[in-house]
């Protein structure tokens, strides 16, 4: 299965790579905008039918809140509707008048097509995390049905949520380069690694601005760091399962690593303005700021000195590692003027895990 697999990703590989040639794959961004065959003439009006894939999931639910509070009527995807665990959304104001939970699966086109026929946006959240070689192709081909569902659908845009590991794991980039959106992952690079969750988005990503220049699509990317704060369903995702690590005594040292950061409500409100803008275009990295692992555990000690957090890093040998630079000038020309603090998204993340039951209150 892996060897098949591995075989379906080089072949797609090569194929993106070989269409994207010329001109380059940034070209074809810029291009796509400027030359799509629906862009959006005007401010986008509360009140129109979106779609969110994967409706249950952290960010979704967020995007889900804010698109109600809007007025949008919201088709939300879920695997089953009648699942408690979609409780949440069900809850939220606006949900009961303009709420609409549809049993789809990423890998049935036919089932996303009957969730987005009749929409005038569609959001496209849902996509596996995971570092498991088998479900990559997972995520593929579900870009490749939502952006075909959309084009038949003939919406008037597609907000990817993809992910800053579509854009930073290159060895050979310089420590002076500021990372932006034209900068690229090495796909050769991840998958030596085995980063199968940066080779998915990746190769994820690519599907989506290929298959979208090919159909039509007017398509926009956000790519955020890692995103933290309260938690509107009852499980765990992982990105709160990084923090809450550090709580629960399961680790007894961190690593000598650095991670950016963003609150959800900033990933959420990001997604709607991508959205609404009619100038935007490409791709949108999405973070506040980044933190040594050092640094997130001095906070985590400093605002509940009740738990075993770690003191010691586990790598004694090698320098202490530096942030990368990076840029989020498109997103805050865009209209993003500010970001929630990161010890806000710490402090928030950690109150919202004691009070969804999660961690033990001291």
């Amino acid at each position: 299965m892996l060897s098949h697999l591995l075989w379906f990703h080089s072949t797609l590989h090569l194929a993106l790579h070989q269409s994207l040639l010329s001109p380059t794959l940034n070209a074809l961004i810029y291009n796509h905008f400027h030359l799509s065959k629906m862009p959006l003439a005007a401010a986008v009006a509360s009140g129109q039918i979106v779609c969110v894939t994967g409706a249950g999931g952290f960010i979704a639910s967020w995007l889900v809140k804010l698109l109600l509070q809007k007025g949008y009527t919201v088709r939300g995807t879920v695997r089953n509707p009648d699942d408690r665990k979609n409780d949440h959304l069900k809850e939220l104001d606006g949900a009961e008048e303009r709420l609409t939970l549809y049993g789809a699966d990423l890998l049935d086109f036919d089932s996303l097509k009957a969730s987005i026929i009749g929409c005038d946006g569609v959001f496209h959240t849902a996509s596996p995390v995971t570092d498991d070689p088998e479900k990559v192709e997972q995520a593929i081909i579900g870009t490749k049905n939502v952006i075909m569902a959309a084009a038949e659908a003939k919406v008037r845009r597609v907000v990817f949520t993809s992910s800053i590991g579509t854009i930073h794991m290159n060895p050979n980039r310089s420590p002076d380069t500021v990372v932006d959106e034209s900068c690229w992952s090495d796909l050769d690079f991840c998958k030596n690694t085995k980063n199968w969750y940066c080779y998915a988005k990746t190769v994820a990503e690519q599907t989506a601005w290929a298959m979208a220049e090919e159909k039509g699509v007017d398509l926009v990317v956000v790519n955020p760091m890692l995103v933290l704060g309260p938690l509107l369903q009852q499980t765990i995702n992982a990105s709160v399962a990084h923090i809450m690590k550090y709580l629960t005594g399961s680790v007894k040292t961190y690593v000598n690593a650095v991670q950016g950061y963003v609150h959800v409500k900033d990933v959420a409100k990001a997604h709607l303005l991508v959205y609404e803008t009619p100038s935007a275009f490409g791709r949108y990295i999405c973070v506040e700021t980044m933190l040594h692992r050092g640094e997130l555990v001095e906070i985590l000690a400093k605002f509940f000195p009740e738990y075993p957090i770690p003191t010691k890093c586990s790598d004694q040998v090698n320098p202490k590692k530096k942030p990368y630079k990076f840029s989020v000038k498109k997103l805050k020309d865009l209209g993003m003027d500010q970001f929630i603090p990161v010890k806000q998204c710490i402090y928030e993340t950690v109150k919202s895990l004691q009070e969804k039951g999660h961690l033990p209150l001291p």
